[in-house]
């Protein structure tokens, strides 16, 4: 844990020193933002040619290249729905939860952005919580198999607290399953209703047997 704390702040070290390098001379040549293959970010005033590595933007100026430095919850992570399939079905079949239902919440929970963060601190691809991903040993909560893995485990936890009814399942998993118990069913949450209709749509979209309904009110 220490190691990784140290290595995270010589990132940002590294990073803020290119900043203010590069700040002098934005006027004179186009800045690139890139990932490098051990997960750090690279500001540089010039193309590089490191394999593995990825641009995430090349802009004539500085400004903005701090910050997306600085993070990774932004549209260009985003990958093709069909990018974590293997991993998604590996541990629905291993924890018996449809697969279709993991695809649809990972859907609405991050668009396949494994380094999405919610401004409530939820985390990765199933936007897992911190203290929620520690109860199933994760480690590295924006690893795509181990954010996975702790969600369908919690999903199947979920499943047995809630007599396997799919809709209080994911009603608990937005709201939590402590809401989901004071009020005998779906909160009465606009939030947690739009989120349970947008995860059926996707699971629609990702099972085409499924018959879609809507949920309007509070119920199971």
């Amino acid at each position: 844990m220490q190691r990784s704390r140290h290595e995270s702040i010589i990132k940002r070290v590294a990073v803020l020193g290119l900043f203010a390098l590069f700040a002098t001379h934005a006027a004179e040549a186009q800045v690139y933002v890139y990932d490098m293959p051990d997960g750090s970010r690279v500001i540089t005033d010039h193309a590089l040619n490191v394999r593995h590595s990825r641009v995430v933007r090349v802009t004539p100026d500085i400004k903005g290249a701090g910050k997306l430095a600085a993070q990774k919850n932004n549209p260009a992570y985003r990958k093709p729905p069909s990018t974590y399939d293997r991993l998604i079905r590996r541990y629905a079949e291993e924890y018996d939860v449809d697969f279709a239902l993991v695809k649809a919440i990972m859907h609405a929970e991050s668009s396949f952005n494994p380094y999405a963060v919610s401004h409530k601190g939820a985390r990765g691809l199933m936007q897992m919580m911190p203290q929620t991903a520690a109860r199933y040993g994760v480690r590295d909560i924006y690893n795509p198999t181990e954010n996975i893995r702790a969600a369908v485990q919690h999903l199947r936890y979920l499943f047995e607290m809630f007599d396997h009814r799919p809709v209080l399942v994911i009603a608990a998993y937005n709201a939590g399953e402590n809401a989901v118990k004071q009020h005998r069913g779906i909160p009465p949450y606009p939030e947690t209703q739009n989120y349970i209709n947008k995860v059926l749509r996707y699971k629609k979209q990702y099972n085409p047997n499924y018959r879609l309904y809507r949920v309007s009110a509070p119920g199971g």
